[in-house]
Formats: structure tokens, sequence, C-alpha cells
């Protein structure tokens, strides 16, 4: 099998330090953020493993990699200087991860966003992205969009509480809303158990 049939052996950090080199602005950010969305979403499949089939090396790697393309987006409070508008980080790491040979962890990438976003939520915001469903589909997808829930790529700024991201998704329709609490029925105990 090879490394991209298998999708694993890879080494998240080398693949981080080759689009964000030492002196990049954007580094610590993109490090601190992506390790609180992993280290709860894997803390939360290992507690899932107990019960049900998931694979936590894959969700540690797609976590600690899912905003890989931030760089390329004109987000300059996080230190990215592209061209992109900050919506497409995710197109531009599924990318930036099917020409490293991972199409499971580029999936990720494109559908972290919020709850996911199905084509007629992008049709009808008119969103700078391809017009097509990027929902998490599978239980690892599903864990690393909600982890990524919880945490800004504000500097300093604390886990949001369940109510804040409750509140974020509001905005958005009851449809989101609806959808996080389903998650998080699902996730919430395994989530918060010692």
């Amino acid at each position: 099998m090879t490394r991209a049939q298998h999708d694993h052996g890879v080494d998240p950090r080398a693949l981080l330090d080759k689009y964000y080199p030492s002196g990049d602005p954007a580094r610590q950010i993109l490090l601190e953020h992506s390790r609180q969305v992993a280290d709860k979403a894997v803390a939360i499949a290992t507690r899932l493993a107990r019960t049900t089939p998931i694979d936590i090396t894959f969700v540690e790697e797609a976590a600690l990699l899912h905003d890989i393309g931030i760089r390329f987006t004109n987000a300059r409070t996080l230190g990215c200087h592209g061209e992109l508008p900050y919506l497409a980080h995710t197109w531009k790491g599924r990318e930036l991860l099917e020409a490293e040979g991972l199409p499971r962890h580029a999936l990720v990438c494109e559908r972290h966003i919020g709850v996911g976003l199905a084509a007629e939520d992008i049709r009808r915001q008119a969103l700078p992205l391809p017009e097509r469903d990027m929902l998490p589909l599978t239980l690892e997808e599903r864990v690393i969009a909600y982890a990524d829930l919880f945490f800004s790529k504000t500097p300093g700024v604390l886990e949001r509480s369940v109510d804040e991201v409750r509140a974020s998704l509001k905005k958005f329709g009851a449809s989101k809303v609806a959808r996080f609490d389903d998650w998080h029925a699902q996730f919430c105990d395994v989530a918060d158990r010692a």
C-alpha cells in the first residue's frame, strides 16, 4: 500500500515547517491553534475509541494540518499576507495536502469550517469558495471540526465555552446550531470525562 493510499506515516511538523518556515509571522499562531485543536480532538477520539472504531493517529495528524492553507490568505492579523480571502484556506489546504499525497488529510482541510458548508450555503451566501459540499462526513472529520469550533487563532484567547460556540453559529442559522448540538451530544460526555 502506498503512502497516498494509506495516508499514515505523516510528519505534520515537517509539513508545517515546509510551508511555515522559521520567521514566518503566521507560524506561531498556526502552531498554537493547531496544537489546541489536535489535543482536544485526540482526547475525544481516545475516549470514543473505547466503544467506536476511530483512527486516533489520523485525527492528530489531520488536526495539526487542518489550517495549513492560511498563509496564502489575506489575514494580516494572523500574519498572513497572501491574496486569497480567508475562507479559501480550506480549498488551498486541500490542494496542498493532495499535492503531498495525503487525500484524507486534504479533505479535513476543506471540510472543517464551522459545522460544514453545503453547496447551497456557499451559493446563498456568495462565499468565495467552489460551489460544492464541504461537510465533514467521517467520524474523524466531525471530531476535528467540532474541536476546532472551541479555539480561535487570536493569541492568548482561552477555549470557548459551549454557549459561546452556539452563539457564534446562531448567526448562520438554526440548522448549524442543531448540527453542533448533535455533535456535542455525541462528543460532550466523551470530551469532559477525565
